[in-house]
């Protein structure tokens, strides 16, 4: 039987940064507002598009790896904010790295999105499809941002983190998943004015604009992600205790607490970084799964859990078991194009725009 282990990993993230303190001068809020609710200090705005973020973000995964672009076979794309619709944004990735000889394909799964492309692509490697794919979740959320709304306004960030994944005969990677949807609370979590279904609105959206209901995203997301969380220990016959670190979608350091204290685990156990970087959609859990390898949390041969949730409302969890190596083969020199404007002058014609349609 064929598995899919994860022998690579890459991030990406934009250089500027908006801080909570940045925030309030143009929002009605504080850093000790933000930080109480939400666990955020700041986060990253980029001045480039979603598939330059996947685009580093997968060089680097691939150097970690030690294969070529040509090796690739597939590539899959989590996104929420695609850079166009048609053609999808993995395809643009697809040719900003050379990967000449792989399919590309987008998912939309919304914060989720990361698991079920891991999920996906783990799939075709298993039945013998594919022997060596790209696995990138990418978005650029401060495009989508009404930035007069602080509910909205002070939780997300842009930023991108990929892995590569090779056919492996050793029962590694993602060994077990667990995805769904709450269809009954569909419309807690929306972006409008975006999209063919424009006319169930009586005056239609001018600007885009992330619209949630969060108390209701609360109570799903820990009750989505925990059962989800269950199911998979079960499947893969593991107890809470064989669990070396849980990696969660970073939404709100509430949520996170609040899974924690479901399983018992202790800090030590769950990898956060919620604070630097806030929301970034489907690019919190590879985002979070570099930083704890890079922070030395994740040892040869760990159990690792992982759990999101996202607007659908998309559910999951997976169990992934690490291999041997936690190291890079080698590291990319991939970079961004250079910037030295601030994140508040990357955002002062939106910021302004935003502004003036509130008034």
């Amino acid at each position: 039987m064929l598995y899919a282990e994860i022998t690579g990993w890459g991030k990406c993230l934009p250089p500027a940064t908006l801080t909570n303190d940045d925030l309030s001068t143009f929002v009605d809020t504080s850093d000790e507002w933000i930080t109480t609710r939400t666990g955020i200090k700041s986060r990253r705005i980029s001045h480039v598009n979603t598939a330059h973020l996947a685009s580093v973000a997968a060089r680097r995964a691939m150097a970690a790896a030690g294969v070529s672009a040509d090796e690739i076979d597939m590539i899959v794309v989590a996104t929420s904010c695609p850079d166009t619709i048609v053609p999808n944004t993995a395809s643009m990735v697809q040719k900003m790295i050379g990967a000449n000889n792989a399919a590309a394909a987008d998912m939309t799964a919304a914060c989720t999105g990361f698991l079920y492309a891991l999920q996906s692509a783990t799939a075709q490697v298993r039945v013998g499809a594919v022997k060596k794919a790209l696995v990138i979740g990418a978005e650029r959320m401060s495009w989508f941002i009404n930035w007069s709304r602080r509910e909205t306004a002070v939780l997300f960030g842009d930023g991108a983190g990929a892995v590569v994944i090779e056919a492996s005969e050793e029962k590694l990677g993602l060994v077990n998943a667990k995805l769904g949807c709450d269809t009954e609370a569909r419309d807690v979590l929306e972006i409008r004015g975006f999209g063919t279904d424009m006319d169930r609105y009586e005056n239609a959206p001018t600007a885009l604009d992330v619209h949630f209901i969060g108390k209701d995203i609360f109570r799903r997301a820990v009750k989505g992600m925990g059962t989800a969380a269950q199911t998979v220990l079960e499947q893969a016959e593991l107890n809470v205790d064989d669990i070396n670190l849980l990696v969660p979608h970073q939404a709100n350091l509430r949520i996170i607490a609040a899974l924690q204290k479901q399983f018992e685990l202790s800090d030590d156990q769950v990898m956060v970084n919620i604070e630097k970087y806030g929301n970034t959609s489907a690019a919190t859990v590879p985002i979070a799964l570099c930083e704890a390898l890079e922070n030395g949390r994740i040892k040869p041969g760990d159990n690792i859990m992982t759990a999101a949730f996202g607007a659908g409302l998309t559910w999951g969890a997976g169990y992934i078991k690490w291999g041997q190596r936690v190291t890079p083969v080698a590291t990319s020199d991939a970079e961004l194009p250079a910037s030295d404007a601030t994140a508040k002058e990357l955002l002062s014609v939106a910021i302004k725009h935003c502004l003036n349609q509130e008034a």
